[in-house]
């Protein structure tokens, strides 16, 4: 199933900006195990396009997080195609074209929040002015300007979250790809972020690829839902929302978000009657 579609000009010239971001085409993938190969990914055909919000759902062991390590080339495939930004994943990296969220914060507890924002820019060999002047813009965009200068200890644990936001967003890259980063947060925290990544998406414009198991969540979040199977992993639905990009959090009181909510529920279901 298909998420987006590249389109053309009336002259016939290609519209660069409606090109695929991420095109997978029978995409597999088997680890091999001591006890056998294990099937993660069978025949994943998807297409993410510039400027989407895109929510992977599932079950746990689905394939999910699979899918989004291959996009960022920390897993590879064993059969069909991927590419992002028109490159092998690996070539995608090494131009940096993405920034990676994980589950946990993953902040070096010795260095402030500045000092973990700036280690990627360091390695990258930015000058030190340059440095400087993006850890603050991301600071701010995460809206934790005057945090700096604290340690990661001394913050919430929304807040380190958005630290690490801020990390991935500091090299400026196109694509985000966030692993379930709020799964460890309680509700009402989990709630804030989710308004603050709708913000930060707006005002940056970045296509994003999350992983999560909250259906509120996928529905509230995504301009477009891709529902998994349980293992192997495979695409058993593609949901277009048609919720405006302005969303308050009662927009999940809406007739609009409660039916968005029971096809995914249903294609979760479905899934599971494959088995």
């Amino acid at each position: 199933m298909k998420i987006g579609r590249p389109g053309r000009r009336d002259d016939g010239v290609k519209d660069t900006l409606s090109q695929p971001v991420v095109e997978a085409r029978g995409l597999n993938l088997v680890f091999q195990t001591a006890d056998g190969p294990v099937q993660a990914l069978k025949d994943v055909d998807l297409t993410v396009g510039k400027g989407d919000f895109v929510s992977f759902i599932g079950p746990s062991g689905c394939g999910k997080t699979t899918l989004l390590r291959c996009i960022a080339a920390l897993e590879h495939p064993t059969g069909g195609t991927l590419t992002v930004n028109g490159m092998t994943p690996d070539e995608a990296r090494r131009k940096r074209a993405y920034g990676y969220v994980f589950q946990a914060a993953g902040l070096y507890p010795w260095r402030t929040i500045a000092g973990n924002i700036r280690l990627p820019l360091e390695i990258m060999g930015f000058d030190r002015a340059e440095q400087e002047a993006r850890v603050e813009r991301v600071l701010e965009l995460v809206e934790l300007k005057g945090f700096g200068r604290k340690f990661p200890w001394q913050l919430s644990g929304g807040m380190q979250q958005r630290a690490s936001i801020a990390r991935a967003l500091a090299f400026d890259a196109d694509i985000l790809l966030m692993d379930e980063p709020f799964g460890a947060l309680d509700e009402i925290v989990r709630d804030r972020l989710n308004e603050e990544v709708l913000k930060l998406w707006a005002r940056t414009g970045k296509t994003i690829g999350f992983v999560t198991h909250s259906i509120p969540e996928a529905v509230y979040l995504s301009t477009k839902i891709v529902v998994m199977s349980p293992r192997p992993g495979r695409i058993t639905d593609v949901i277009d929302s048609p919720l405006p990009r302005e969303r308050p959090l009662d927009i999940r009181d809406s007739r609009e978000f409660i039916e968005i909510s029971h096809r995914v529920r249903e294609g979760l279901r479905a899934g599971h009657s494959d088995d």
